[in-house]
């Protein structure tokens, strides 16, 4: 019976187990879809790359004195870098204002992890004080900085206008969103259920949901967007640019005891696909060429561009351990001491001789 019971609780042990972790792999995505729309998404996983990737490339010594430091931090401020899930860098474009100004996009960061976001903005309102100027939003609040350099540049360039103030606003308990006040709004309105982002943009960025870092982006309609061809702010045009050309993937992911990389980048067709592949891998077998790093000669000559129907596809896998001998390599210290150069003894001074009277 003992051993019966024992079967039993491995059992509900190992459910448990892969319940918590399919749980968590769940929780980014989700966190995510509750954000604003955006053209162009950049994704990190703080918590894998210095939990996983960076003791395999860094020396166990340097990785302690890391960790030593974010124990400090945690202290200072209440948050552990390592326990950080993700960071979010957000782009969103714009029509054309009404009197055809080109109209600066929108940037936001958006942080999530084991912290409280509440406690952080205290501590930013505690530092900043009546530097910081308040704005309320439905239940939240939008603290607000103004960056003085960027003030003065704005009033002889409009186009900086929207940054001239960077705003910070808890999102939910454990994320923390900072930008221009524009996308702030719209992250807040987003969190409660309005204009959240496409469900084709998070499923292009996060293809893969343990990656350590992801990018993904429209730029062509991004482009189109912001310069009218698809009408401004007050006129809406019909658009003509509905070809996918130029969106993009690309992320870093730990597979056994290699760093892989995988991108792809649309080509509208496989004729205009290869060609794109062809021309860059020519560019790319003279570049590397001219790398004095033999090492990081390696590491690109790894990388495989081919034309996979309309895509442009990018690949290597490349080994941690050579990752680490590149970061061994540049940031082993230069010896101080200069090489002893021998040293010509000095002339000795001419005799003079006298001369017999």
């Amino acid at each position: 019976m003992e051993a019966y019971n024992l079967k039993q609780t491995l059992l509900l042990l190992i459910a448990v187990f892969c319940f918590a972790s399919a749980a968590l792999a769940q929780s980014t995505p989700s966190a995510l879809a509750n954000l604003p729309d955006a053209d162009t998404l950049v994704y990190i996983s703080p918590q894998r790359i210095l939990n996983d990737a960076v003791p395999k490339a860094v020396p166990a010594a340097d990785v302690a004195k890391m960790q030593a430091a974010f124990a400090d931090i945690k202290r200072g401020i209440g948050v552990d870098p390592s326990t950080i899930e993700y960071i979010v860098l957000a782009v969103r474009f714009h029509k054309p204002a009404a009197d055809l100004s080109f109209v600066a996009p929108d940037v936001m960061a958006v942080i999530g992890g084991d912290f409280s976001s509440e406690s952080l903005f205290s501590l930013a309102q505690m530092t900043f004080q009546d530097k910081l100027r308040l704005e309320k939003l439905g239940s939240r609040t939008i603290g607000l900085l103004t960056i003085d350099p960027i003030a003065a540049e704005a009033a002889k360039n409009p186009v900086l206008k929207p940054f001239t103030e960077i705003g910070a606003v808890a999102l939910t308990p454990n994320s923390l969103a900072i930008g221009n006040l524009r996308y702030l709004k719209s992250a807040i309105e987003a969190a409660d259920g309005a204009g959240r982002i496409k469900p084709e943009t998070l499923q292009s960025l996060l293809r893969d949901p343990n990656v350590l870092m992801a990018a993904t982006g429209a730029p062509l309609a991004s482009f189109a967007r912001s310069f009218g061809m698809m009408g401004t702010e007050t006129t809406s045009r019909d658009s003509r640019c509905d070809t996918n050309f130029g969106n993009f993937y690309a992320a870093v992911t730990m597979s056994g005891a290699n760093y892989s990389l995988r991108g792809a980048m649309a080509a509208d067709n496989p004729d205009t696909a290869r060609i794109i592949a062809n021309l860059l891998s020519g560019l790319m077998k003279t570049d590397i060429s001219a790398i004095p790093d033999k090492t990081a000669q390696t590491i690109l000559q790894s990388l495989k561009l081919t034309a996979r129907e309309s895509e442009v596809v990018i690949e290597a896998d490349i080994p941690a351990q050579m990752i680490a001998d590149l970061v061994r390599e540049q940031t082993k210290p230069k010896d101080a001491a200069a090489p002893a150069t021998s040293k010509k003894p000095a002339p000795r001074p001419a005799r003079r001789t006298k001369r017999r009277n």
